[in-house]
């Protein structure tokens, strides 16, 4: 018979593996039941604003908790995306099939969807109004409108231009991340002058333009284009990355691969058929590129419903993005306590990532229910965000931080900093199905 080797005289990198290997599920967010507590019997309207992941997460754990509750989601979308799979979608490693899903397949029976667009808040007279015109009156409102992604901060950018003429974009949807895969093609058979973008704004998924940068380099050096081409990253920030030992060494690294950087450079204009792209300094100075592929990122802030309304920041660092006003703790807005944020609209300091979402729908779920209680909401936020950073195809980074920006990796046995064959695993294979669960209420 076989002897079953033990754990510890296997190579230290083969045991890391099995180590890591052996606590995915935890990482992966593998589904699991909500602690056994009586649901609390109550009539509350709760209305939901927005079907993204935090939403229809927070539904479903209310759906749960809550016995009576009258629960309304308003949103006229009907396809449910994938947002974290767009890079994947637009560096060619999936099919875009598989960041489709339809909204109706995981919002919980018994609730009301109304299929509209909220158009403003009215947080004194406690209502939403949609973009019908219709006036929708809540007990307690949970807002997750998402984020507006500013294209038109940019002059001379279209949208529906994308994959056409080295355009790209990953963000807009999943048609823009297949077009930008598609150009992301023809550009590395032939090379030239690529140009990667960042705007000064608060992002979701601030590694996305990391990633395609990454990719980028990676699928022109398959091609072998790399000797004729250049890739340079124009950044609106002093920095590539809000995390300073991230930023650090991801700067190291396009040292090493010849990527080059520039800092406070804005884009402002882009010239689509003369494929020429304008950047300002902060001094006001301007400066125009040539391109034959260029990555747009575009400035974000707050939809207008949100920025427009009281429930927006009137001063401090968050209030130009008309950002949500919450507590980063406790994520209860600051001067309308029946209100709570989730995801990507709230104005905290880090936290526009589906893993924040992740670790943070359990909690406004339980502190809703404890103000529609009478108590006080009590379980705080501690500025989770997880970043799977791909290095190249089958590398990443598994990079876990806080509001701080202190690393807390879940995963003691993966150095954060380090790439590895594993991080590339959970990106691709397992983050999926932890996004389903959490989507469901399993997580």
């Amino acid at each position: 018979m076989k002897n079953t080797p033990v754990l510890s005289t296997i190579d230290p990198a083969r045991r890391r593996w099995l180590q890591a290997m052996a606590a995915a599920p935890l990482v992966a967010g593998a589904a699991a039941p909500l602690p056994a507590r009586a649901a609390l019997k109550t009539n509350a309207r709760i209305v939901i604003a927005g079907s993204g992941l935090g939403g229809i997460a927070v539904a479903n754990r209310l759906a749960q908790l809550l016995d009576g509750a009258k629960i309304t989601i308003v949103d006229r979308k009907e396809e449910h995306n994938y947002q974290p799979g767009y890079t994947l979608v637009a560096t060619g490693v999936w099919p875009v099939a598989k960041v489709r899903d339809r909204n109706a397949d995981f919002q919980p029976a018994g609730i009301e969807w109304v299929k509209d667009m909220v158009a403003g808040f009215d947080p004194v007279a406690n209502t939403v109004v949609t973009a019908g015109g219709q006036r929708i009156p809540y007990d307690f409102l949970v807002v997750a409108t998402g984020v507006h992604l500013d294209y038109a901060q940019i002059a001379g950018m279209d949208v529906a231009a994308i994959g056409r003429e080295g355009l790209t974009s990953v963000y807009p949807s999943p048609e823009a991340a297949q077009a930008t895969w598609a150009a992301m093609q023809t550009f590395t058979t032939k090379g030239g002058n690529a140009v990667m973008t960042l705007p000064a704004t608060p992002l979701k998924c601030a590694g996305a333009p990391l990633k395609m940068t990454f990719m980028l380099r990676d699928r022109m050096a398959k091609a072998g284009t790399l000797g004729t081409s250049k890739i340079s990253f124009e950044s609106a920030l002093g920095n590539v990355f809000g995390v300073k030992v991230v930023n650090d060494n991801v700067l190291e690294r396009w040292k090493a691969l010849g990527i080059d950087v520039a800092f406070s450079r804005k884009l402002t204009a882009i010239d689509i058929g003369a494929r020429r792209a304008t950047f300002s300094s902060p001094e006001g100075e301007t400066q125009e590129m040539p391109y034959d592929f260029i990555h747009v990122v575009p400035p974000m802030r707050a939809p207008d419903a949100v920025k427009n309304s009281e429930l927006a920041w009137k001063e401090g660092p968050f209030s130009a993005g008309g950002w949500l006003e919450v507590d980063k703790s406790t994520l209860q807005h600051r001067r309308f306590p029946n209100v709570f944020g989730i995801g990507d609209i709230n104005g905290t300091p880090r936290g526009k990532t589906a893993a924040t979402v992740k670790k943070s729908a359990p909690l406004v779920a339980h502190n809703l229910v404890e103000v529609i209680a009478g108590r006080q909401a009590n379980e705080n936020f501690d500025g989770y965000t997880s970043c799977p950073l791909i290095t190249r195809e089958g590398s990443a980074m598994l990079i876990e931080f806080d509001y701080e920006g202190r690393l807390t990796p879940t995963l003691p046995m993966i150095d954060p900093l380090q790439d590895s064959f594993f991080a590339w695993v959970m990106k691709v294979r397992m983050l999926k199905p932890a996004y389903m669960a959490v989507l469901k209420g399993r997580v």
